[in-house]
């Protein structure tokens, strides 16, 4: 990857040297270099304010009250996971759910974990196992903070506006990829 940035970077400037855009190239350098650096920092920011606003939510309850709506769910989707593993898919989808990706991963990586020390048969992955790659591929989240926060950035002028959209389109993805698995699930068996 490395070599076909600098490639791409190499062609750039000696295209800009054959056609006499030198300075305007390194103009668009500078400002893109800008815009990327004050892109983070706006994300980094909201970011924080949303992983901020997830801890306040574990604190107060709410991660486990949204673990109990949950629990009934995650019974069906992981009939074979033990209680532990429950827990740490419980608190992935919570933090899916609240549009925090980022949070969610370590529980991801430790529900993984536990399925893998549960399976049966480790040299393949089981269904619960396949089950999580499913939700967290396709992800339903109620406040898709990564972009919202791009949008932010980006200077939006309603950067909420895509909220229904997503909506719709993570829960049709959500329940075409559980149904396939699901179907996949019960053949397999056969």
């Amino acid at each position: 990857m490395n070599y076909i940035w600098c490639g791409m970077i190499v062609i750039s400037i000696v295209v800009s040297i054959f056609t006499g855009t030198v300075s305007e190239t390194v103009n668009g350098a500078f400002e893109g270099a800008k815009n990327a650096v004050f892109t983070v920092l706006s994300f980094a920011g909201v970011m924080c304010f949303w992983t901020g606003l997830l801890k306040v939510a574990e604190k107060s309850g709410l991660s486990q009250k949204i673990e109990k709506l949950l629990k009934p769910l995650i019974r069906f989707l992981f009939p074979r996971a033990g209680e532990e593993s429950k827990k740490y898919i419980a608190m992935n989808m919570t933090a899916n759910l609240l549009g925090m990706g980022n949070a969610a991963t370590p529980m991801g990586i430790k529900a993984m974990q536990n399925l893998d020390k549960e399976n049966k048969h480790p040299e393949y992955a089981s269904d619960d196992m396949c089950m999580l790659v499913v939700l967290n591929t396709t992800s339903l989240q109620l406040i898709p903070t990564t972009i919202i926060s791009l949008r932010v950035a980006a200077g939006s002028e309603n950067p909420f506006s895509v909220v229904l959209p997503i909506w719709i389109s993570a829960l049709c993805a959500v329940i075409a990829a559980v149904t396939c698995a699901k179907l996949y699930f019960g053949r397999k068996k056969l």
